[in-house]
């Protein structure tokens, strides 16, 4: 079967991503994911709890091109509707860790985190969004499974799924994204250049699923190229997928490619 063409990048600015920097997997993904929308000359907006961290992570960059909001994801009032004026994306990939750890001081946990946060984003969103891609994680439907039920003792599985569930009800094009367990990194470096110069080794294949059937590992580079890319494929919307990398040559940021993966795990 032909597939169509891949789409010439319709991604005009403003675009949204969300930064927590209290998170722990996930922290370098969103590191990731603004370093490639800046070299895309994307314009991007940022939620941080520090704004004056923005410019240790990514330099001095034009406020045309980066703007930088301060809020709190935990806090519905923290999230003004000022801040998604023309907003057209928005990725979230916002999360802690699922054990207790240094890392849920200050009330991080995965229900402040993953749920109350996720929720009081979806809610402050306007219905005009093209896209929401939303990162959450495989075994989030099989939390009282082996061994996802480990991982779930905290509840860290179950609340992701909450904040799935509360952005298909909400009327938002919505597509989401279950990575396994991250790889690559800790990214220490938040010089702009370093982290685009990141690579994934030797796990730059990347395998798609559906129905929370993979069980392996996801590249951040990968996972953070794939929130990019899913943003712009049409047939995405109202999806979730599961990533896994794996030894091999990637599609690396081929728009075509990606479309592939996603399509081929469609038909499956």
């Amino acid at each position: 079967m032909r597939l169509p063409s891949p789409p010439v990048w319709t991604l005009e600015p403003p675009f949204l991503h969300l930064l927590r920097l209290s998170s722990s997997s996930e922290a370098p993904v969103v590191l990731l994911v603004v370093a490639s929308l800046l070299k895309r000359d994307i314009k991007t907006r940022l939620i941080l709890r520090n704004p004056e961290k923005a410019v240790s992570l990514f330099g001095e960059q034009d406020e045309e091109k980066l703007k930088v909001w301060k809020g709190d994801t935990r806090n519905a009032q923290d999230l003004h509707p000022s801040m998604f004026e023309g907003v057209t994306h928005v990725i979230c990939c916002t999360g802690t860790t699922a054990f207790p750890s240094k890392r849920w001081e200050g009330d991080n946990s995965p229900e402040r985190v993953d749920w109350e946060g996720v929720r009081n984003v979806i809610s402050a969103l306007p219905k005009s969004l093209k896209r929401v891609v939303l990162v959450s994680s495989v075994g989030v439907t099989k939390c009282n499974e082996l061994p996802w039920s480990i991982m779930n003792l905290f509840g860290v599985l179950k609340y992701k799924k909450m904040g799935e569930d509360f952005l298909r009800e909400s009327g938002l094009p919505f597509t989401i994204l279950r990575p396994g367990r991250l790889t690559d990194g800790p990214y220490t470096s938040y010089d702009l250049n370093t982290l685009l110069k990141a690579t994934a080794g030797e796990r730059r294949a990347v395998v798609i699923g559906q129905g929370d059937k993979l069980v392996g590992e996801a590249s951040r580079l990968v996972v953070a190229e794939a929130c990019i890319q899913l943003l712009d494929i049409e047939f995405a919307e109202g999806e979730a997928y599961e990533i896994n990398s794996v030894v091999g040559e990637g599609p690396g940021s081929d728009p075509k490619k990606w479309r592939e993966l996603f399509q081929a795990a469609k038909a499956q």
